[in-house]
């Protein structure tokens, strides 16, 4: 059997995860904040703008400017389509792709701050003895239902509103609505020992409702990781911009034809978000718009070769009975911790 090229899935996505939270809150200490900004003004994760010691943006706070001050106010002026308004549209997305393309979605489930958190507080959860929940996939109902939220965020939110506040239909406070609302910009702020995020605009009504609803969604996303693996990622609207340009990018989930797979569903049970196909379908299906490529299916599933995450034609890692066990000495595919006992090996 042809060895993985990476001997721990978990253990080294870990220590990326760390990393990039560091870069991602704090990377301007190490460029300052004029690099920083020139370094990146697309990441595809919620690397948040308003965090002034960030390392990095967020594509989506790029995109709502440009739709707003530039192609709907261009597009207000007599319907000015020039240079001036594709442009820097184009330059937002060139720069995505040529990050998109290294890491794909892998993105979401290595780099993104607010993933890394969700999942340090999922840890945080198990160690205090909660249990973890799960949206169990049954026939795709529960699943299916939550799906089309990160869509229709994505389109209302990061380029209809945007857009309408540029063409002067909507309110300018509504310029960057989801940026208003979304949980990292508060979190990844806290981490810098700025509370300024948290405050109320009473300059009107808009404003004091998104500041309320992003209080609200950060509450809820850090106490609801506790038991609920990654719950705002579930209705991420980055993940759904990723996942238009997820076939584009070499780094992808293969899962080729099994006949024996599909009855254990052990891997739906590691994924962190609950994604039925991962155990039911195969080949391009089995690549779900949800998946973040954080290689969990792979580390637990219990076959030989079976799941792979693949960069191109090379296998970075496959699946192999052997780690499978070794894994599941330490935690469960669901996420729980076991209690380590004497003379137990770390895997």
């Amino acid at each position: 059997m042809l060895k993985s090229w990476i001997p721990n899935l978990g253990r080294l996505r870990l220590i990326v995860q760390l990393l990039m939270l560091f870069l991602c809150v704090y990377g301007s200490i190490f460029v300052g904040n004029y690099m920083a900004d020139k370094l990146s003004r697309a990441l595809p994760a919620l690397s948040c703008a308003y965090d002034q010691m960030n390392g990095g943006y967020c594509v989506l706070i790029r995109a709502q400017h440009t739709l707003h001050h530039q192609i709907g106010m261009a597009i207000a002026r007599a319907g000015e389509v020039t240079f001036s308004m594709v442009l820097p549209l184009l330059f937002i997305l060139g720069s995505f792709f040529a990050f998109f393309f290294v890491l794909g979605k892998a993105f979401c489930g290595w780099v993104c701050p607010l993933g890394t958190l969700q999942e340090l507080a999922g840890r945080i959860g198990r160690r205090f003895g909660i249990g973890v929940r799960r949206v169990e996939p049954g026939d795709l109902g529960p699943v299916s239902r939550v799906r089309p939220v990160k869509w229709l965020i994505l389109v209302g939110l990061v380029f209809l509103l945007p857009l309408l506040t540029g063409l002067g239909v909507t309110p300018h406070t509504l310029g960057n609505p989801y940026c208003d609302v979304c949980p990292a910009r508060i979190a990844t702020t806290l981490l810098t020992g700025n509370a300024d995020q948290l405050a109320l605009s009473l300059g009107d009504g808009w404003s004091f409702g998104l500041g309320a609803a992003a209080n609200w969604l950060i509450g809820f996303v850090l106490v609801g990781a506790l038991a609920l693996r990654l719950p705002f990622c579930r209705i991420c609207p980055l993940l759904a911009f990723n996942a238009i340009f997820q076939r584009l990018s070499p780094a992808r989930l293969v899962k080729p034809s099994r006949a024996s797979c599909g009855s254990c569903r052990v891997c739906t049970t590691a994924c962190p978000m609950d994604i039925p196909e991962i155990s039911q379908a195969e080949g391009k299906k089995a690549y779900n718009e949800d998946c973040t490529l954080c290689g969990r299916c792979a580390e637990y599933c219990p076959q030989d070769g079976v799941i792979r995450i693949q960069w191109a034609n090379m296998a970075l890692f496959r699946s192999s009975r052997e780690y499978y066990k070794a894994r599941a000495r330490n935690e469960l595919p669901d996420g729980t911790i076991k209690p380590v006992t004497k003379g137990q090996s770390d895997v």
